[in-house]
């Protein structure tokens, strides 16, 4: 049985369901491997435009095993390849949407922040609380938390623990919106299916951008921002969609 189960429920979108229900969909060093081999072949597949990932109705992911993780040391830790794991996944070019139903504590708060875009049950709670086992956030919980939500929310979430309601992640800017818990995965695949609609190209460079840019200064974001717009005016794609809207009909986007 896979750890995480990938499935393709709609043209040009790929659906990741980590699949541990009897651990909470704890991340063991298994379930690391197939996830980051997932996120490699998915973002080498030009067929694929979008990428979904969830857990099931109790969790997302719960965090790492310690059950794997309690008697290691540095040495192990760092041979571990974990964070060159986290790499690939925060390294895919295609966008990433999380639908988060129920935990979303530790590694699995800090895989929901490496999507694009969060999707969050009413009802789902998201965390680090690996002080409250001797330990801190590691797969960039302390850098990507306080970049999305401030010093001051991170600091509180990160120093004491404890989570926070769905509400609040939506407040602080931790999720894009909250649903009800049953409408979850079909809103972030009808999410899915709009981005998977549009031109790749245009799609991924507005992801690259938006990323690098964050670590730059403005004028340097700015630059680079500025050249992918002009690049794209060299695609296929630019021409069909002008074109498309010009004549007032629906655009087929190739990828070119």
């Amino acid at each position: 049985m896979p750890l995480v189960r990938l499935e393709y429920p709609a043209d040009h979108v790929a659906l990741l369901v980590m699949n541990r229900p009897e651990a909470l969909n704890a991340l063991n060093t298994a379930t690391r491997i197939e996830l980051v081999d997932h996120f490699r072949k998915l973002g080498e597949d030009d067929n694929i435009r979008c990428i979904v990932i969830t857990g099931n109705e109790k969790a997302f992911v719960a965090g790492a095993d310690l059950k794997e993780m309690a008697d290691e040391g540095a040495a192990g830790m760092t041979l571990g390849k974990v964070r060159e794991r986290w790499r690939v996944i925060a390294g895919c070019p295609k966008p990433v949407i999380a639908a988060v139903n129920g935990f979303a504590l530790g590694g699995g708060c800090e895989l929901a922040m490496h999507a694009d875009i969060i999707i969050a049950g009413k009802s789902a709670k998201f965390g680090q609380p690996e002080v409250r086992v001797g330990i801190m956030a590691g797969g960039g919980g302390t850098q990507r938390l306080t970049r999305a939500v401030g010093k001051f929310k991170a600091m509180k979430m990160l120093l004491t623990g404890e989570p926070v309601s769905a509400a609040e992640a939506f407040e602080m800017g931790l999720a894009s919106e909250v649903v009800a818990d049953e409408q979850v995965l079909d809103r972030a695949l009808e999410m899915a299916r709009t981005i998977a609609a549009l031109p790749p190209l245009a799609i991924r460079q507005t992801k690259e951008v938006v990323l690098a840019g964050a670590d730059c200064s403005l004028d340097a974001a700015l630059t680079l921002e500025r050249k992918a717009f002009d690049i794209l005016f060299d695609t296929e794609d630019q021409k069909e969609g002008m074109r498309a809207f010009i004549e007032k009909r629906k655009p087929k986007f190739k990828g070119k």
